[in-house]
């Protein structure tokens, strides 16, 4: 050990802080004998340049300030304690631990049966002790420097009626966009260039949903594949950009690199939303590496079996889930989530399964700990909140449950709207809740439309192009025999896979892509498109394409006329929904005239220009909808107190397999034909209808039309 010039230091801020003349560091761990400070000259380094031992312990909480210490100076710990597994510890201080509160990390693990505190191969399998120094392959922690010229950079706060979310993973993204620049493709900097801010300004959304970007491990079992986990869902650092994403270095450029993405996106009217993953880290099960948490209090960090401590409790299909119940734990994702809100200026966060986060005593309890503190912060309770809202543990579907605070990836309108345009019976009562809002999941408790964030398609299964080409999925590349990823019975595909030459079934498929983003962009809530289906992205019908770095996954941007065109008509969607507030309002539909002079909010109509009644509702078999909207009913206000009025819009749904007539509403005002998804191009068509009169639908088709206004 070196007995380097060395102050007592502070216990908080935990991690290491550097104030222009020195860098503090500070590491909580309960059950800890001892904690050394390692200080290196490379990433890759063995053996530490420095070892300092930190004697300083304040509410177990060790520290150290050293002077003369800054950026990019790379750091590890070890951490001196009893290794006995039966009781739950794993300290091994042959292990080389990364900073749970790093800001920035250098490099990535090189597998190697030195990470593990065990010894592999070994009979006694984890009760065994490993005494081989990791260093060499674990990738160290960075000091840096956290100043930047924001230019007065501050959140958005984009409300939420107004959001449009556009989920996007930031390699796949600009990997092979050619007017990126060499170099950038594939990074923060390539979602930063003009080209790609311009496509996002110009497509229309508000908010940008980035796959998971603190800094992850790759798992060995892909590594030795030839793969890689390309979608980023196994973190291990809650403060650090992923140096994979920066073009510029990872001794901390990382973290400016994502700071100019970010206020390049706020210039440009967008907002950052972060996939985060809380509920499990990368060290897996009791089989799994020590890199970080396990090495440095696994007694503290992880929900261990409470019969036997050995073990880990498992409610994701990942090996372990962080002890939210302990406050330290609770105090390191509350930490993060405000670094990267006033650090790092991102405005919002999905919470990749949320229900872990409220798990006590190993059940989901909406009233956690976890929430209660969210509740109650000033910063992190301003934000978006995302969950989605479900784990693989019993009782872990949770939609509909999350607190008050909380918008919800809405699992039913992504089901309910594949089986009505799959053409099922009986989905009209359930359509009617998801198009407007899902008030039976959101409105007892007090939120709103956009509580529900709609989507059809995610990372997370087929692509839209995919959705209505394909039976099966198509995942032999993951090297599981297919056997991975979702059993999709919800696709629609006419019974025919893959390119299929005949014109008939391209155009319905094309009209079923069409009928898929009209409905999303249509209906009250917020919509989230996965990035590229906006030009028919496809996976060639891999729908758990998370291991696929490669132009599987990756955006192609050379467009032919088709996807071109099917560009065309999501920005005119999004435009739409823009520029008429009715398709985005912050109330739930009533269903009942607001004063005397007005027209009901929301009227529901049968084929034959009739009014929905109850029993129609319980036992309609029938597959075609038509939801009246009234815009000068809508009972909303601006903060000036002018109330908002729209025009009035017929929205008609035909799920049919078949041509169908529909009797048009109303008495002396005509209807004007705003949009037919049986026709290819989203223009205000110049035909007028009369009301009292019937138009006829083609086969699987949504036809959208506006009430033509008085002149005055």
């Amino acid at each position: 050990m070196t007995l380097r010039n060395r102050w007592p230091g502070k216990p908080y801020p935990l991690g290491a802080t550097y104030d222009g003349e020195g860098t503090n560091f500070a590491l909580f761990s309960e059950h800890a004998r001892s904690v050394e400070l390692l200080l290196f000259d490379s990433p890759k380094a063995g053996s530490p340049c420095e070892s300092i031992a930190l004697t300083e312990k304040t509410a177990f909480v060790w520290h150290g300030y050293l002077p003369g210490i800054g950026p990019p100076q790379l750091y590890a710990y070890r951490v001196h304690g009893a290794y006995a597994p039966e009781t739950g510890h794993r300290f091994n201080s042959h292990k080389v631990l990364l900073d749970p509160y790093a800001k920035a990390i250098a490099g990535t693990i090189t597998w190697n049966d030195a990470l593990y505190g065990y010894r592999i191969g070994d009979p006694a399998g984890d009760l065994s002790c490993d005494e081989r120094d990791s260093g060499a392959f674990i990738p160290k922690s960075v000091v840096v420097d956290a100043t930047f010229d924001w230019e007065g950079d501050r959140l958005l706060r984009i409300p939420w009626n107004e959001t449009v979310i556009y989920e996007l993973h930031v390699k796949g993204f600009t990997a092979r966009n050619r007017h990126v620049e060499d170099g950038k493709r594939g990074t923060y900097a390539g979602i930063a260039s003009a080209a790609a801010v311009d496509y996002l300004s110009a497509l229309g959304i508000t908010a940008v949903e980035l796959l998971p970007i603190h800094h992850h491990v790759d798992e060995k079992f892909l590594i030795d594949r030839g793969l890689v986990n390309y979608w980023g869902y196994n973190t291990i650092g809650y403060f650090a950009p992923d140096c994979r994403y920066s073009s510029t270095g990872f001794l901390g450029e990382q973290v400016r690199e994502f700071k100019e993405m970010v206020k390049a996106l706020h210039h440009a009217g967008i907002e950052v939303i972060l996939d985060v993953v809380y509920n499990h880290t990368a060290e897996g099960n009791h089989f799994g590496p020590t890199l970080c948490f396990r090495g440095i209090d696994n007694l503290s960090y992880y929900y261990l079996s409470p019969d036997a401590p050995r073990y880990y409790m498992d409610f994701t299909g990942t090996g372990n889930c962080p002890r939210m119940a302990h406050p330290r734990v609770t105090q390191l994702i509350m930490d993060s989530l405000r670094y990267w809100i006033e650090e790092m200026h991102v405005d919002g966060f999905r919470f990749d399964l949320a229900s872990t986060l409220a798990r006590e005593l190993y059940e989901v309890d909406q009233l956690s700990a976890f929430f209660d503190i969210i509740q109650q912060d000033p910063v992190i309770s301003q934000v978006k909140l995302i969950a989605e809202p479900w784990d693989l543990g019993e009782g872990g579907y949770q939609v509909g449950n999350f607190p008050s605070l909380w918008a919800e990836w809405n699992g039913r309108y992504r089901d309910t709207i594949r089986r009505f345009w799959r053409g099922d019976e009986c989905q009209v009562r359930d359509l009617g809740y998801r198009i407007t809002g899902s008030s039976d999941l959101y409105q007892d408790d007090g939120r709103r439309p956009y509580a529900s964030i709609n989507f059809v398609t995610c990372h997370d299964g087929f692509t839209l192009s995919d959705l209505v080409r394909y039976n099966e999925k198509h995942n032999e590349a993951n090297g599981e025999n297919n056997e991975d990823g979702i059993d999709d019975n919800l696709s629609w595909n006419c019974g025919i896979e893959g390119d299929a030459e005949d014109a008939k079934i391209i155009r319905l498929r094309e009209r079923q892509k069409r009928n898929y983003l009209a409905l999303l962009f249509l209906s009250q809530g917020v919509p989230m498109l996965l990035g590229g289906d906006e030009f028919g992205r496809t996976q060639g019908g891999n729908n758990n394409a998370y291991c696929q770095d490669n132009e599987t996954s990756w955006y192609d941007w050379e467009l032919d006329d088709p996807r071109r065109h099917f560009l065309e008509f999501t920005r005119r969607l999004i435009r739409l929904r823009y520029d008429h507030p009715v398709f985005r309002r912050k109330k739930f539909f009533l269903g009942r005239k607001l004063c005397a002079s007005d027209n009901r909010d929301i009227t529901w109509l049968r084929a034959d220009g009739t009014e929905m009644a109850e029993e129609h509702w319980e036992q309609d078999r029938a597959r075609v909808l038509g939801i009246m909207l009234a815009g000068d009913a809508m009972a909303e206000f601006t903060q000036r107190g002018i109330r908002i009025v729209d025009d009035t819009f017929l929205m008609i749904l035909n799920a049919y397999d078949e041509s169908t007539s529909f009797m048009l509403p109303g008495a002396d005002t005509p209807w004007i034909m705003v949009m037919d998804t049986a026709v290819p191009h989203l223009d205000e068509i110049a035909s007028m209808h009369d009301p009292g009169t019937a138009i006829v639908l083609e086969a699987f088709s949504l036809v959208l039309l506006r009430m033509k206004r008085d002149e005055g």
